[in-house]
């Protein structure tokens, strides 16, 4: 008799047994007994050892196994009796089940999370600082990116609930509704009930950044709003149009850059820092929305024969990993990406077990002073913008 393969379906798992004329489970024998007879000489059997198995075999009872193997607490187990159960379970292979913790109202220890794209720079470093929180607390992490798309963004909570995921994790994502699980947000800006939100003190931001170029002398500042996608436009922008006009800077649309195109490369600066070279308005200094349209900004003004600080000085945003290795460096504003990441990740925990969390937290940003600001330029830099 051929293997055959039965799929049972136990929403949402597809639940796979192989079938076989000398692999068909003995259903109704005293399989406690079979396993110690069977157990100590044949560990490594095609048959897969069950809970009842291994209880059976550590003459121990079957709870008493699931509370050592899933690091339950509130049980007094004796160190010994751990180390015998793991012992026994690592020898016979076995793992706890998953699908049966679901099935048992039990935390699968697993979080979804929720970004635009899964790349470097911004979400990376949010993420990066997400993972590391997670591994240390013992828990697993589905990531999926959603482009922005609001049928994605809607449809991921539950798929990802569907798949057994304790609490949901969403990263520069605009909720409209709360999640049906515990959730928390960094940079949603979104005022939902029962989901904290961790976002950047852009007030601070703000006067940090414009302080910094009004100190050198910069007035005629060009500015870059960020995509009517991304969650921080908005209250990044009113940050800035509040700082400028407290220090008497005008902000005018002529030397306003728009950004529009759903992309996370210094592409989405270029063309906007082309048109505003080519329109021979006087600017000394641009103000990005961040690093990556810092650097398709300063790539611009070089092709513009512009240099620099010397002639143009460039404000980025974020301190990603490579503003401190381009050249010139990046003066920016730093947001403390991994930590915001921990912070999410430690908050949604406590949620998890039943604590109250805060419904905002603020985090402060840093000022990085290197290479790319310096004094404002006396006098209208000559251009001499290449085709």
């Amino acid at each position: 008799m051929s293997d055959f393969l039965t799929i049972f379906l136990l929403p949402p798992y597809p639940i796979a047994i192989l079938i076989g004329s000398d692999k068909l489970p003995q259903i109704g024998l005293d399989t406690d007994v079979s396993m110690k007879k069977s157990a100590s000489s044949h560990p490594h059997s095609a048959r897969p050892t069950n809970l009842k198995m291994l209880a059976a075999y550590l003459n121990l009872s079957p709870s008493t196994i699931s509370f050592v193997l899933n690091d339950s607490p509130g049980r007094s187990i004796p160190t010994a009796t751990r180390e015998r159960v793991k012992a026994a379970a690592a020898k016979f292979n076995y793992q706890p089940s998953m699908i049966a913790r679901t099935l048992q109202g039990k935390r699968m220890q697993t979080i979804g999370v929720l970004l635009p794209e899964l790349g470097e720079g911004y979400h990376s470093q949010v993420l990066s600082g997400v993972g590391d929180l997670l591994i240390r607390e013992g828990y697993f992490y589905f990531t999926v990116h959603h482009r922005h798309k609001k049928d994605l963004v809607l449809a991921y909570p539950d798929l990802l609930r569907s798949r057994g995921v304790d609490g949901i994790l969403a990263i520069d994502t605009h909720l409209d509704a709360p999640p049906p699980l515990p959730t928390v947000l960094v940079a949603g800006h979104t005022n939902l009930p029962g989901v904290t939100n961790v976002v950047l003190d852009h007030q601070l931001a703000a006067k940090l950044a414009l302080h910094h170029l009004y100190k050198l002398g910069h007035r005629k500042i060009a500015f870059m709003q960020g995509q009517p996608f991304s969650s921080d436009t908005d209250s990044r922008w009113d940050a800035t149009l509040a700082t400028a006009a407290e220090l008497g800077i005008e902000v005018s649309d002529e030397l306003t850059v728009h950004l529009e195109k759903d992309s996370h490369s210094p592409e989405i600066s270029y063309p906007g820092i082309r048109k505003l070279i080519q329109s021979h308005r006087h600017f000394t200094a641009v103000l990005c929305f961040n690093d990556v349209s810092a650097m398709g900004s300063i790539r611009a003004l070089h092709e513009g024969g512009l240099r620099v600080p010397q002639d143009v000085s460039v404000l980025g945003f974020d301190d990603i990993q490579s503003a401190v290795y381009q050249v010139p460096s990046l003066t920016t504003i730093r947001q403390p990406l991994q930590k915001m990441g921990s912070i999410a990740a430690q908050n949604l925990l406590k949620k998890l077990a039943g604590k109250t969390t805060p419904d905002l937290i603020h985090v402060e940003p840093e000022l990085m002073v290197r290479e790319s600001t310096g004094p404002a330029a006396s006098r209208p830099h000559k251009r001499t913008a290449k085709n």
